[in-house]
C-alpha cells in the first residue's frame, strides 16, 4: 500500500498508541481522521480522562481530526467515515464492533493480540496468561461482521516469560502489533488473506471485577491469577483485601491455607494447601 493511502484509526489503549505511533514515525502519515471512545471519569475524584491514544495525539500537536463517538451505530456516523474517503480503516483495540455500513466503505484491517483463531474477543491477553500458554502473539486480519472472524493477513509471535504479568505483555504485544501493521501496509496488495479454522476457535469475554477473588487454596492458580489480573482488577482475598505484589515461591508443600510461615523484611510467605507465596 503507497504511504500517501488515507489512513483511518481506529484504537483507544496504550496497545493502539503504539501501533499508531509506529504508523507516523514510518510515513504512513495520512491520517484523515482518529477514532477512539469516549473520556471517562477515572479514579476516586472521577476525574474526566482522555483515552491513551487522544492524549498521546493532543501532546503531539497532531493536526487531524479526533471523533469519539458513544457508538458508531449513532446516525450518520458512517456518512461522516465515508466523506472521509479512508483508503484502509486501521482497528486496535478500538473497543466497538464495526457495523457492515462502515466494514464495507474501505479494507479494515485489525490487530487483534492472539494467535487467531484462539481467543477471539475481548482479553485475549490475560487469557493467554491464565492458559499458561508459553506463546501468543498478534493477528492482522480483514474484518467482517462476526467477533475476530476474518482472513488473516498475517501473524507474528511472542514468547510469554513464566514471570510476565499482564502490563508487560501488553507492552511487548503492542510493539509486535506495530511491526506485523507496517509489514501488512506495505504487501498489502501482495496477500493472500486465509481463512480461519473453524476446529480452532476459542473465546474469551470481557474481564470482570470478580474474577480477581483468590482464596489460598492453590498457589500456582493464585499467581497466575495475580499475572493475568494485575492493575485491573487486581486480585483480592473475600475480605476485600487487595494482593498487590506477589510471587510464586513453590507449589509442592501442603499447609493450612492462609497461614503465615515466615516474615522477613520485605515480604511474608504465605502457605496454600498446595504450596507457598
Amino acid at each position: 500500500m503507497d504511504k500517501n493511502s488515507r489512513i483511518l484509526f481506529m484504537g483507544t489503549p496504550d496497545y493502539a498508541t503504539t501501533i499508531f505511533n509506529e504508523l507516523l514515525e514510518q510515513g504512513y502519515d495520512n491520517i484523515v481522521a482518529l477514532y477512539t471512545q469516549p473520556d471517562k471519569p477515572v479514579g476516586r475524584k472521577q476525574i474526566l480522562t482522555p483515552p491513551d491514544i487522544k492524549k498521546y495525539a493532543i501532546e503531539n500537536g497532531y493536526s487531524f481530526p479526533i471523533h469519539q463517538p458513544q457508538s458508531l451505530k449513532d446516525k450518520d456516523i458512517d456518512l461522516q467515515i465515508k466523506d472521509l474517503k479512508p483508503d484502509v480503516i486501521i482497528v486496535a483495540a478500538y473497543g466497538q464492533i464495526l457495523p457492515k455500513t462502515i466494514l464495507n466503505i474501505a479494507p479494515c484491517i485489525n490487530l487483534h493480540a492472539s494467535l487467531l483463531p484462539k481467543y477471539r474477543g475481548a482479553s485475549p491477553i490475560q487469557q493467554a496468561i491464565l492458559n499458561n500458554d508459553t506463546y501468543t502473539g498478534v493477528t492482522a486480519m480483514l474484518m467482517d461482521v462476526g467477533l475476530d472472524s476474518g482472513d488473516i493477513l498475517g501473524y507474528k509471535y511472542c514468547k510469554i516469560s513464566d514471570d510476565m504479568v499482564v502490563g508487560e505483555l501488553f507492552e511487548k504485544l503492542s510493539k509486535v502489533a506495530a511491526k506485523l501493521t507496517l509489514e501488512v501496509l506495505d504487501d498489502f496488495e501482495k496477500l493472500k488473506p486465509k481463512k480461519q479454522n473453524k476446529t480452532e476457535i476459542s473465546l474469551c469475554g470481557k474481564v470482570k471485577k470478580a474474577y480477581g477473588k483468590v482464596d489460598f487454596s492453590d498457589a500456582k492458580d493464585l499467581y497466575t491469577k495475580y499475572k493475568a489480573y494485575k492493575s485491573w482488577p487486581d486480585i483480592y482475598l473475600d475480605s476485600g483485601l487487595k494482593i498487590k505484589e506477589c510471587l510464586l515461591c513453590e507449589n509442592n508443600s501442603q499447609n493450612s491455607a492462609g497461614v503465615v510461615l515466615s516474615i522477613e523484611d520485605e515480604y511474608c510467605i504465605v502457605g496454600c494447601t498446595q504450596g507457598s507465596v
